[in-house]
């Protein structure tokens, strides 16, 4: 579970009337969640630096995402950690930021590129902070949820997104717009 203050007050990013963009659009720098921070002091290796770049969207690419996908929403028993916002990945029990951080993990392991694998920070319909995994690819901006198995494009979801970590560095984060 998010903060309110990692949620941010951005403004939201959903507009009725737009046409939705496949890629989240980025605007300027703002702070990753602390929790995030410490997160990326304790395991570094998931936080290397890489590439800017995207994964290419093939069928072979999207069943690999829809497996860890699932295989991760099943894994982990969903807890609040309300008070305690600690971020780490392969737990037993855990909130959003548990899924997605295991997500990411198991998809660097499996070979997918670090710049296209993405947490960002959103709202949920509900008003509730939000955090998942974002795989960017040239057909758009996929988010994985804990909350459903299926996997969409950013703008077919009902989250309201605020901010994204870095392609380039994961410890640097862009506020959405």
């Amino acid at each position: 579970m998010l903060s309110t203050a990692d949620a941010g007050s951005l403004a939201p990013l959903r507009q009725e009337g737009a046409w939705p963009q496949a890629r989240l659009q980025e605007g300027s720098n703002t702070r990753a969640p602390f929790a995030f921070i410490r997160y990326c002091v304790a395991s570094p290796y998931a936080c290397r630096v890489g590439e800017v770049r995207t994964v290419e969207w093939t069928p072979e690419v999207r069943a690999l995402v829809a497996q860890v996908n699932a295989s991760v929403n099943r894994s982990i028993r969903p807890v609040n950690d309300r008070g305690t916002d600690t971020w780490q990945a392969n737990v037993a029990a855990g909130d959003c930021e548990e899924f997605a951080l295991t997500k990411r993990e198991r998809l660097l392991k499996l070979g997918l590129p670090a710049s296209a694998l993405r947490m960002a920070v959103a709202s949920t319909a509900e008003g509730e902070g939000h955090a998942v995994l974002v795989v960017s690819t040239p057909s758009g901006d996929f988010v994985l949820d804990n909350r459903h198995d299926r996997i969409a494009l950013w703008h077919d979801t009902d989250l309201t997104f605020h901010k994204i970590a870095s392609s380039q560095d994961p410890r640097l984060w862009h506020r959405l717009v």
